[in-house]
């Protein structure tokens, strides 16, 4: 079963989802049209479209015999222009306090939407006739302290989405000689890969990959909910494990890490990442030792969309919606900002919990938000009644390229474990750096949003956003996991939440590496003990993700001396 050709089982996973979910699929965004092809297409492309056809149900346009292509238009529709057609982002650069102060005040009169925000800089999205009104809230300083970031919003809405054709050359015709393999490879000749990691992927796509992936490796993986959301849905996880023991209940509580990413519904690259890092992990176990041992020793969780329901709302209707989808005190004003939520210093000061219409907004109360208190409910239950031990949590996020620890309420209080945060953090980072060279800030999680200037005097700067209420502090503090992180990954506000989706394996693969550093510095090798096996598996894993075509050759010489052999 676990046999697969090279490039059919992806396919597998992929028309798997649209036969589980015949009637549910999701509404392709009104920008896609179709035109008459323009040349002959390869027999794997025109394979790969017609899955795409049926998942999206699309209509079949075919011009002449054996040739079908599907095309955009290049620029959004008037739909999408008549929501973000007017928007620009741009970033301000903060000196002072009282610009701080001022720019947090005028955010919150004219509910604007801060993308991202640090210690030097705030990124803010909003209409163009809002400009003038926002400057003039601001002191002349800040005035012409900004730059635009993103011109032209609509149009970088409308290029994240998948594109249904890839243009690529007419391959030469496969001899059908190729070998099988359990791994997925490129076809030689051909700039093909692993299609479910080419684009950003619904959620009526992920699930039943999820799903598929359990039945492929049941050995070591399970499908699990960790909750469902307001609307109903389940929060699918994938609980990824082996105990060599054969003893059916362990001695001692099982160590498990959590993996998070979706909780802000319009971050689509943490989801893909999580997706990337737990299909890694499945795909290694019995071919890597380094991989092996660490399903032997952890479980790992990987969640790959905390807000199912917002996650969905980016594909359907509003590819820039933040929070859950559950109905609040304003009828007009729905959702809940999930990683305010928690109940661990949970925020009720802030004008944002006082404000449903407020990106940011944290409920009415703790754990408000549907999603944060039954993943919580499901955390603890796992700790007091399953005989686990949540020894990390990792939560995903874009974007900013950091990594953040506790604590995020506050930066006048260290954690207890400050030192082995920190030193963990800075491994992470280093790892991150080494995969593909992307540097990533290593900082307490309140920094972004309160900033201590003078390290003496303890002088604080007003916030942006606030910082209580998060999974990341509650994991610390109430469950009393020792190494809890947040992670924000690529970019740097170039492209924001729009990031293109070829940075979807390169992120993916800094992560994984992150990881697994994570997890032989909890094995007690501080990330040293099999270093060298772990960077042969990441360039392995490199180059079968990214159309490298050494392997299939070494599969070839190996069948050919068993051949010989006989």
């Amino acid at each position: 079963m676990r046999i697969l050709t090279n490039c059919c089982a992806l396919f597998t996973l992929v028309s798997f989802a649209a036969a589980a979910y015949p009637h549910s699929h999701p509404s392709l965004p009104a920008f896609f049209q179709q035109s008459s092809p323009s040349r002959t297409r390869s027999v794997f492309s025109r394979l790969r479209d017609g899955l795409i056809r049926s998942i999206w149900s699309i209509p079949s346009c075919t011009a002449e015999r054996g040739a079908t292509n599907i095309k955009f238009d290049s620029t959004p529709p008037s739909t999408l222009l008549a929501r973000y057609g007017g928007d620009v982002v741009l970033r301000f650069a903060i000196n002072s306090p009282q610009e701080a102060a001022a720019l947090t005040e005028a955010v919150h009169i004219l509910f604007l939407d801060v993308w991202e925000f640090n210690a030097d800089w705030v990124d803010i999205r909003l209409a163009k006739d809002v400009v003038p009104s926002l400057l003039g809230l601001l002191p002349p300083s800040l005035q012409h302290a900004h730059t635009p970031l993103m011109h032209d919003l609509a149009q970088a809405i409308f290029e994240s989405y998948p594109s249904l054709t890839i243009e690529d050359p007419s391959p030469p015709a496969h001899d059908g000689n190729h070998p099988f393999s359990p791994v997925l490879h490129t076809i030689p000749g051909t700039d093909e890969t692993n299609i479910f990691f080419r684009n950003y992927q619904p959620l009526s796509v992920i699930i039943p990959w999820m799903r598929l992936l359990r039945s492929l490796f049941p050995t070591h993986v399970r499908m699990i909910n960790v909750g469902i959301s307001y609307e109903g849905r389940d929060i699918p996880a994938l609980r990824v494990g082996v105990h060599p023991s054969k003893a059916e209940t362990p001695s001692s509580p099982r160590k498990t890490i959590i993996i998070t990413g979706g909780s802000h519904a319009r971050e689509w690259i943490s989801t893909s990442t999580v997706n990337y890092i737990a299909y890694s992990f499945i795909t290694a176990y019995g071919k890597s030792k380094e991989i092996t041992r660490l399903l032997e020793e952890f479980d790992w969780v990987f969640i790959p969309t905390m807000n199912p329901d917002g996650y969905v709302y980016t594909w359907e209707t509003d590819r820039l919606w933040r929070k859950n989808r559950q109905q609040t005190s304003l009828r007009f004003c729905r959702g809940v900002d999930l990683d305010h939520a928690y109940s661990f210093q949970w925020d009720h000061d802030s004008s944002a919990a006082n404000n449903p219409c407020s990106e940011s907004f944290a409920g009415e109360g703790p754990f408000q938000g549907v999603e944060a208190r039954r993943f919580s409910n499901w955390a603890r239950n796992e700790t007091v009644n399953n005989n686990v031990t949540i020894v990390a949590f990792v939560d995903l996020h874009s974007y900013s390229q950091q990594i953040l620890y506790p604590y995020s309420y506050t930066c006048s209080k260290a954690p207890p474990s400050l030192e082995n945060l920190e030193e963990l953090a800075i491994g992470l980072a280093k790892a991150i750096r080494t995969t593909k060279g992307e540097e990533y800030i290593v900082t307490a999680a309140c920094e972004g949003s309160v900033e201590l200037k003078d390290q003496q005097d303890k002088k604080f700067w007003p916030r942006i956003e606030s910082g209580g209420g998060s999974a990341l502090d509650w994991f610390y503090h109430e469950l009393n996991v020792k190494y809890s992180y947040q992670i924000k990954l690529r970019d740097t506000g170039g492209y924001g939440f729009l990031l293109p989706s070829k940075n979807i394996v390169p992120t993916g693969l800094e992560a994984f590496n992150a990881i697994k550093y994570m997890g032989h510095f909890l094995l007690g090798n501080k990330g040293i003990e099999g270093a060298e096996e772990s960077r042969d598996a990441s360039a392995a894993l490199g180059a079968e993700m990214q159309g490298d075509d050494d392997d299939d050759n070494e599969e070839a010489n190996i069948e050919l001396r068993r051949r010989q052999r006989r």
